[in-house]
């Protein structure tokens, strides 16, 4: 294989809500998809099917994305997570990168545990964590709401929506910094991809 040419496969695997989380993956989609040599499919995990879940199985990483609904992620990532436990038994997502998302009314909407879910649902599946890698944003008298990582989270990227509008009016510094944590993982999959290649020579 060329690691040049050949693409890594990279999943969004989440469950979009009320749209808006929806929104934020299809931004996670274009940010991987601005890095060359990345295919990216997008699973909704509440109508996951057989084939599916082979897609997950091949990809090279796996980005989580759900609403925050109670302090955690909604009940349907929590089911699709449960239902991963075959994976889980033959380590069949082993070592592939993992990243993750979300979204709630609140700015801070108690979104870090969410996160901080994925990242344990991540471990126990032995995959390695892509954190957003970003400071945080509109924190300074020079800072602006439009600044990436607005809200301040470091585990991933973390969106806020009025609970009375419509996915359409989403922030721009959110959905951006969506498109960062996709841009981000891809890169790392290619980085990864390319090192296992050249090990196998």
């Amino acid at each position: 294989m060329n690691e040049l040419t050949d693409p890594v496969r990279l999943v969004v695997a989440c469950h979009g809500g009320r749209g808006h989380t929806g929104r934020l993956a299809a931004a996670v989609r274009q940010g991987a998809l601005d890095v060359t040599g990345t295919d990216v499919a997008v699973v909704e995990v509440d109508k996951i099917t057989s084939e599916q879940w082979f897609q997950l199985d091949d990809a090279d990483a796996v980005i989580f994305g759900a609403p925050t609904y109670m302090g955690s992620a909604s009940a349907a990532f929590h089911q699709f997570a449960e239902a991963s436990s075959r994976r889980w038994l033959t380590r069949r997502w082993q070592d592939k990168l993992a990243a993750g998302f979300t979204n709630s009314g609140a700015k801070a909407g108690d979104k870090s545990g969410t996160l901080a879910y994925f990242t344990t649902f991540a471990a126990q599946h032995g995959m390695v964590w892509i954190n957003l890698g970003l400071r945080s944003g509109w924190c300074s008298a020079n800072g602006s709401e439009y600044d990436l990582n607005r809200l301040g989270f470091s585990h991933g990227a973390a969106a806020q929506s009025n609970v009375d509008e419509e996915p359409e009016l989403m922030h721009k510094a959110d959905l951006e910094t969506a498109e960062y944590l996709g841009r981000r993982v891809a890169t790392y999959a290619r980085v990864v991809a390319a090192g296992k290649r050249a090990l196998a020579r």
